[in-house]
């Protein structure tokens, strides 16, 4: 039988891409929690001047961005956080472009 104590330090250590993963959770997932606040006060309710719109889609900003620094941990690389958050930025940014666009106004 083994002990708890053996059992416990075979756990795999902290990879060193978990800095990698950090980085792209903040600098990315804030770049997407902008594009996606963005789009919810383009095709939200009211459009963009409506009436106290411009403090809930600042607020809204924050959780947002803390999810997406949370969630990017469990991606298996840093590799693979950055390129799935950088194409989550890349079709957001369009869809907040394709919003704005005078052709759907």
């Amino acid at each position: 039988m083994t002990d708890a104590s053996s059992i416990r330090n075979t756990h795999a250590p902290i990879h060193p891409d978990w800095w990698s993963k950090s980085v792209a959770g903040v600098v990315l997932g804030f770049s997407l929690a902008i594009a996606v606040a963005g789009l919810f006060a383009w095709i939200g309710p009211g459009g963009p001047a409506a009436v106290n719109k411009l403090q809930f889609i600042m607020w809204l900003v924050v959780p947002i961005w803390l999810g997406v620094a949370s969630v990017c941990f469990l991606f298996r690389s840093g590799r693979q956080a950055w390129l799935w958050l950088g194409c989550a930025n890349i079709l957001a940014h369009t869809a907040l472009l394709a919003a704005r666009s005078p052709l759907l106004h």
